[in-house]
């Protein structure tokens, strides 16, 4: 997708682009994992468990998992999952600055940031409200018992999603 910015035209970064330039600093770092979500497991899980949830969640959103780098990229939709915020924008941002809140990391900061300036070219009129909840997601994030790099929703995903949410305290 083109953009324009102070009369020249650019390329604006898309998802894939995004999860490219993720993928190669993972496996650049070393850091690449094994595919840990299987969308086929997820969805015979019961009914209200927090597997069942992360599925209807891919579902729902016609969204793959996202299968290849980092451990916390994989489990990135999982998160959406614990902490109800949406796929839109404004719900991608509070999600970042959750994460931000919960353990700090520069992609999420960077992803975040680009994520907020999105929103205030492409929807203007809500980019107070998504300051505003980005702040509450970051607050959050910070008195939560939740550690985007070691939690183990493989663990988990049998177990009713408010008993996981209730044990990293969201």
């Amino acid at each position: 997708m083109l953009i324009k910015e102070n009369n020249s035209t650019i390329k604006a970064p898309n998802a894939q682009g995004l999860f490219k330039i993720i993928d190669n600093l993972s496996e650049a770092s070393g850091k690449d994992v094994p595919q840990i979500v299987e969308i086929e497991k997820l969805r015979f899980c019961k009914q209200g468990s927090f597997g069942k949830a992360w599925a209807n969640f891919l579902d729902d959103n016609n969204l793959q998992p996202l299968t290849t780098g980092f451990r916390r990229k994989q489990l990135h939709d999982g998160v959406h999952v614990l902490t109800g915020y949406d796929s839109s924008p404004i719900g991608e941002a509070e999600l970042q600055a959750f994460l931000l809140g919960a353990k700090f990391s520069l992609l999420n900061l960077a992803i975040a940031m680009g994520t907020l300036r999105m929103i205030r070219k492409r929807l203007p009129n809500q980019t107070k409200e998504a300051r505003e909840r980005m702040w509450k997601a970051y607050q959050r994030g910070q008195s939560c018992n939740f550690n985007p790099d070691t939690w183990e929703p493989e663990l988990l995903w049998h177990l009713p999603l408010e008993k996981v949410r209730a044990k990293f305290y969201l």
